[in-house]
């Protein structure tokens, strides 16, 4: 359903930080997209979502396809409304509201109050934490009740694909394993998702696919379980040698000066 072809960013004119991505989410699939830092993840998302312009940045090549609509001329509150909703990394929460005002904000496009009643409530169901805190006011939320609170706020668009920047960082392994249940049930109802994720583990555990970004460009791609069995993704990535054990911070650091995909 989303398709991004030959993608070029350009940022304030001059820095080209995309250089020709094209990558493919599937409905009813998790898709991540893995890489180091500064590698493209993030912009690709906010290519996407139509973010870029507040950053001066532009989409100057290529195009980003949703199920027929070409999303890369589209302003961010139009690229909502086709359905597209983005969770941003760092769980960027209303922290002067509650936890129902900032899923009411989550529900501006619903315009009868009645549907935005059964929307809270559905998210109610996912994070019952949630609707414990629903009269509390959000900066006193734990990081994962942020993280649970900005997925569940992403949600109340009725969203048909959703794209979640690292929602694993800086979270307690119990909180992890609950928003992760929620992402893999977001695939069971139909949903289009695009994961970008620091722990390549974890992603691709709940991926069916995966892409490999490097320096602005796609270097590598295939399904998850063939990427978890790759040994370059799992020098790089997943920190482990020909045998299967752990590398040393010091070893990883040295294989990353050597990968053997772009050379």
């Amino acid at each position: 359903m989303l398709a991004i072809n030959n993608v070029e960013v350009v940022y304030d004119r001059v820095v080209l930080v995309l250089k020709g991505v094209s990558l493919t989410a599937r409905q009813g699939a998790i898709t991540t997209l893995l890489g180091a830092n500064g590698a493209g993840k993030t912009t690709t998302l906010k290519a996407i979502s139509g973010l870029l312009h507040a950053e001066r940045g532009e989409v100057t090549r290529g195009s980003i396809d949703f199920d027929g609509t070409r999303l890369d001329r589209l302003p961010p509150h139009e690229v909502v409304r086709h359905g597209i909703s983005q969770v941003f990394e760092g769980r960027r929460v209303f922290e002067n509201l509650t936890v129902e005002e900032n899923l009411i904000a989550g529900g501006h496009v619903q315009k009868d109050a009645g549907a935005l009643r059964r929307d809270i409530e559905r998210i109610y169901a996912l994070f019952p934490r949630l609707h414990e805190r629903r009269h509390q006011v959000c900066g006193y939320l734990s990081g994962g009740e942020q993280q649970m609170l900005v997925i569940g706020r992403a949600l109340m668009s009725e969203p048909r694909a959703i794209l979640l920047d690292e929602p694993s960082l800086g979270l307690a392994p119990r909180f992890v394993d609950e928003i992760f249940r929620v992402i893999a049930g977001l695939k069971e109802q139909g949903l289009t998702v695009l994961l970008v994720e620091q722990n390549a583990t974890l992603a691709l555990d709940f991926a069916d696919y995966g892409y490999v970004m490097e320096n602005g460009r796609i270097v590598l791609d295939g399904p998850a379980d063939t990427l978890r069995r790759n040994s370059d993704v799992r020098e790089f990535y997943l920190g482990l040698n020909e045998l299967g054990t752990r590398k040393s911070y010091r070893d990883v650091k040295r294989y990353r000066r050597r990968k053997r995909w772009l050379s």
